[in-house]
């Protein structure tokens, strides 16, 4: 009996190890179908999209012209080029443009042909290298405040000038934009002790417009994608310094304004940081100005007892908010001061910019050059 429960038991273990090898088997021809599938589809996909990153017919000698409104996004961008027969496809487009981080795309009518890559036609676009002549251009300069700016922009296009401001300070136009530009405009540009939400984000730069009359708000959009632009460059390094894109701007704005053509801008910027760190007031007299609404060669005691939160001689830290628009050499400036132990700047008036150590090396320098102070 003992035999022959041995012997069965044998017969089961080779009865499981059958099933065993039998289910290896079947795992192992599962696995090697699933590899299989997943490199063919895996190894479909990579030569699709080497495939759509490549021009749509390298031999084309045909050219088209294809049109960027201004604001254009990237999908709307990237529908309109597959649409037009520039590129293959228009997700792969979309998503090489966000894995290269490539932004800044402007608005005008293009020449663009099939036998484009895809570089090639970002390049195109980010450099404005257009068909059609512009039908007129707005140049907006350095140091220039949200009035003037929307004075300029009413003179370019025969509008109001008060409606123009007002509609750049009215509170849905200011919503409507910060849902288009999340990372740019943030809600601290919605601080009721800002004077004006957009003041200091309007790039200077000279736009070009290809229509004779657009709107306040294709204008400002224009201007928007080249702070957006510009910025990039400039809102890590910022980060670094523990500036928001706001400060960014807004300590960028001081430099801007108190900078003469051969000043040295990151000098002046290490005299803010130095002030800044040592929990000194900034005591900058655009400030006071700006504060004000007012455009003077030079600001008096009186001037300085102005009660607003921009006043930097009676508040310490940046004020509320940029009071200029600044333009690159004042970001780098904000970005990359020199280091420096001055704590004091003044400007001559044959633009020099004399900067020391202490007040009473201040002062002196103060009696040197600046006289009939009230």
């Amino acid at each position: 009996m003992t035999g022959d429960k041995n012997d069965t038991f044998r017969q089961k273990m080779l009865e499981h190890q059958n099933e065993a090898r039998i289910v290896r088997k079947i795992v192992l021809i599962i696995s090697i179908i699933l590899i299989f599938v997943f490199a063919l589809i895996g190894g479909g996909g990579y030569l699709y999209i080497q495939s759509a990153l490549k021009p749509v017919d390298p031999d084309s000698k045909v050219k088209k012209k294809v049109e960027i409104p201004i604001g254009s996004s990237v999908s709307s961008i990237s529908e309109k080029l597959e649409k037009n027969g520039i590129i293959k496809d228009a997700k792969v487009f979309k998503y090489y443009v966000k894995f290269k981080n490539e932004s800044g795309f402007m608005a005008g009518i293009y020449e663009l042909s099939p036998s484009m890559d895809i570089q090639e036609i970002v390049d195109r676009l980010k450099t404005g290298k257009v068909l059609a002549e512009a039908s007129f251009k707005i140049t907006i300069p350095e140091g220039k405040q949200l009035k003037e700016i929307a004075a300029i922009m009413a003179k370019a296009t025969n509008q109001d000038e008060t409606q123009v401001f007002n509609q750049l300070n009215d509170k849905e136009f200011i919503k409507k934009l910060m849902n288009k530009y999340p990372d740019l405009l943030t809600s601290d540009i919605l601080n009721p002790q800002i004077k004006y939400p957009l003041e200091g984000y309007l790039f200077p730069a000279t736009y070009p417009f290809y229509k004779p009359n657009p709107t306040v708000e294709e204008m400002v959009i224009a201007m928007l994608n080249k702070s957006q632009h510009v910025l990039s460059d400039y809102i890590e390094r910022g980060k670094e310094k523990n500036l928001t894109v706001h400060q960014l701007l807004t300590m960028a704005s001081l430099i801007e304004e108190e900078a003469t053509e051969q000043a040295d801008r990151k000098r002046i910027a290490s005299v803010f940081y130095n002030r800044i760190e040592k929990g000194m007031m900034l005591q900058t007299d655009p400030t006071v100005l700006y504060a004000q609404g007012k455009h003077k060669e030079r600001v008096v005691y009186k001037d300085l007892e102005v009660d607003s939160p921009y006043n930097t001689y009676k508040h310490t830290g940046l004020p509320p908010g940029p009071i200029a628009n600044a333009g690159r050499v004042s970001l780098e400036a904000a970005v990359d001061p020199e280091e420096s132990d001055f704590y004091y700047f003044l400007a001559t008036s044959d633009g020099k910019v004399i900067f020391t150590k202490t007040l009473e090396e201040h002062n002196k320098e103060k009696a040197k050059h600046i006289t009939n102070k009230k």
